[in-house]
């Protein structure tokens, strides 16, 4: 259980969905302040939960006409449950928050684990995806180093994840977790790490493990590794009108294997941020102009 308030903007509402098995889906929910251009669905990333957006949507102008909805994914922040997560079990329960708000289709824009169910949602429900934006994907065919060793052996960690599951059924498990607002602590590194110049120290901080699992269960973690080196649908199959988002650092993968791989789908538009891999934190403002203009010239059609 957590104390205190959920973050939410004005004239956004938190909002509880039931899933057909039970499961109770936590989203806040903008509606359009002018006549509703359609549905944006923000997805966070790994470990994460909808604050991620937080800073996004108190200054976007996509409010103005669009309806936003950004979820606590299954297993994250105020939906926090244990058991079996992955991308078809997220891509199905958007569906469900879909139809429970009455959006035949949907721009889903997700940042690194967001941005993998947002190609896999596009692929499974082509259909029901007007578009997509996807933040620094992490093609497993483009990673490097160690990583890549670690793609290749994604099912073990599935393997592991179903073992540390077990144990949590019989017991052995955090009780509660801390809330973790990541809109503060972006403002927090920010000052504290990049104004400072201090790099080195801002990647250790966002790529740590041990930080992530302070808020976060160890099997969750473990099966959302699995999910970020799985196989991604192959972008050349999905129709649907993309956006990607690439950091100049990309510090997990190759940039000219990922530009390789993006080349091949047939309707794409590739930017890069000068970031490491973190631009909703590194470089806000240039990423919502980014998005912005993108579904503003490409999606903005009622």
């Amino acid at each position: 259980m957590r104390a205190g308030p959920i973050d939410v903007k004005p004239m956004e509402k938190s909002k509880i969905h039931l899933l057909l098995d039970g499961t109770p889906l936590h989203y806040c929910l903008w509606r359009a302040e002018r006549r509703s251009r359609g549905m944006i669905v923000l997805l966070h990333g790994m470990a994460s939960n909808l604050t991620r957006w937080s800073e996004f949507l108190e200054h976007t102008a996509l409010k103005d006409e669009w309806d936003i909805l950004r979820p606590d994914l299954r297993g994250h922040g105020e939906s926090m449950l244990r058991g079996k997560i992955g991308m078809q079990i997220w891509a199905d329960d958007l569906i469900n928050l879909l139809d429970a708000e009455g959006a035949e289709r949907a721009v889903l824009v997700g940042h690194s684990l967001g941005a993998h169910l947002a190609l896999h949602f596009a692929a499974r429900y082509p259909a029901r995806t007007r578009g997509i934006v996807m933040i620094d994907p992490v093609f497993p065919q483009a990673l490097h180093g160690y990583r890549r060793l670690l793609s290749r052996i994604w099912p073990l960690l599935s393997l592991a994840a179903a073992a540390v599951r077990l144990l949590n059924a019989l017991g052995l498990r955090r009780r509660a977790f801390p809330r973790r607002d990541l809109r503060a602590l972006d403002e927090q590194v920010r000052v504290e790490l990049l104004e400072a110049g201090n790099a080195k120290e801002f990647v250790r901080r966002y790529s740590s493990p041990l930080a992530d699992m302070k808020y976060f269960p160890v099997s969750h973690y473990i099966q959302e590794m699995a999910e970020m080196l799985r196989p991604l649908p192959a972008p050349s199959r999905v129709a649907v009108p993309m956006l990607v988002l690439l950091s100049r650092g990309l510090t997990y993968t190759d940039p000219i294997a990922t530009a390789r791989i993006l080349a091949e789908a047939p309707d794409a538009v590739c930017e890069t941020i000068d970031a490491y891999h973190w631009p909703l934190t590194e470089r806000p403002a240039e990423v919502r102009r980014a998005i912005e203009t993108w579904i503003g010239e490409r999606l903005s059609e009622r």
